[in-house]
């Protein structure tokens, strides 16, 4: 069983990319033949900047590779080192209708901030984005395609794409299954809203020491005293994050303190950084080795690289042959 995931890179990793994405991705090198990609084709959509875009590449393998991915149980590369996503992607284009991408909800809410003088962020990247989504995940014959909710859609537009192209050209590509992550982590920003990037409440997973604990000291809570009795506890943002770094029982303890009165917020956010560090410390020390040493890292890329290119050139071989181009 083939599985594939793909992982934008568009800034710092934190909290909510490792416990709602990651964690889950990294798991599934177990249970088949795993494929890891770098979307950086995918990040031009909606990133301009060069030299970011290389950061944050790396950024996405140091990362991921400290965090757990063993490249000898899986393939893990960087998209714009396999051009044959490109070439598929263009041979998909011939057959996927306008209409079908019209009613993708990134494009159409893309689309709705024009009126807000958005006009720039629309572009024909955007507007395709499902169809090289389509190629990366046929190029593969990937069986199962792990994807939270709000990729569903573009993953249903990848079946709707490779039966029409079966249709026409005969059977070429095999018609991936999602595998949707109805029980995803919901990790709360430093603001009680869902931790996101774009809303700037972000505690990332390697970040500098004092400015995580910065962060952590500044989670937002009430102005009740410590002294008051907090029966409603258990939805402190804190508290909801204690409960992913530190054990069950030691979690519990510091949200019934808060139950039942005599603990202020700022014991919990103490508690809450001291296990925040603790739990990352090894994928720490990991990723300042892997940092230490760049040539290692972009090796472990580029033999990716050639791995996943020799899956995928049967693949696209088969598809040009039943499109009559070679």
């Amino acid at each position: 069983m083939r599985i594939l995931t793909g992982i934008q890179p568009s800034g710092a990793l934190h909290l909510g990319n490792y416990f709602g994405a990651m964690l889950p991705a990294i798991g599934l090198q177990n249970e088949g033949e795993a494929f890891y990609f770098i979307a950086d084709y995918h990040s031009m959509t909606s990133l301009t900047d060069a030299r970011l875009r290389r950061q944050y590449t790396l950024d996405v393998a140091l990362d991921f590779l400290a965090c757990g991915l063993d490249p000898a149980r899986c393939i893990f590369w960087k998209q714009s080192d396999t051009p044959e996503h490109t070439e598929l992607a263009w041979i998909l284009s011939t057959v996927t209708p306008m209409g079908l991408l019209e009613r993708c909800h990134s494009y159409k809410d893309k689309i709705a901030r024009l009126a807000d003088g958005d006009a720039g962020a629309v572009n024909h990247g955007l507007f395709a984005y499902p169809v090289l989504m389509a190629a990366d995940i046929l190029l593969y014959g990937s069986h199962i395609v792990p994807v939270g909710k709000d990729q569903k859609q573009h993953l249903e537009v990848t079946r709707d794409i490779a039966i029409k192209f079966n249709l026409l050209y005969g059977e070429t590509f095999v018609v991936p299954e999602p595998r949707i992550r109805e029980e995803v982590a919901l990790v709360p920003g430093t603001d009680g809203q869902k931790m996101s990037k774009s809303y700037g409440n972000t505690i990332e997973l390697f970040g500098d020491e004092k400015a995580i604990r910065k962060k952590i000291m500044a989670i937002q809570t009430d102005s009740r005293l410590p002294a008051e009795p907090k029966p409603d506890a258990g939805k402190n943002n804190a508290i909801q994050l204690l409960k992913l770094v530190a054990p069950a029982a030691v979690a519990a303890e510091w949200e019934e303190k808060l139950r039942i009165g005599g603990t202020g917020y700022g014991d919990v956010k103490k508690a809450l950084f001291a296990h925040y560090w603790d739990y990352f410390a090894p994928a720490r020390q990991r990723r300042a080795e892997l940092a230490s040493d760049l040539d290692h890292v972009h090796a472990l890329l580029r033999s990716g690289a050639e791995r996943a290119r020799t899956a995928a050139r049967p693949i696209l071989t088969r598809a040009r042959e039943a499109a009559g181009l070679t």
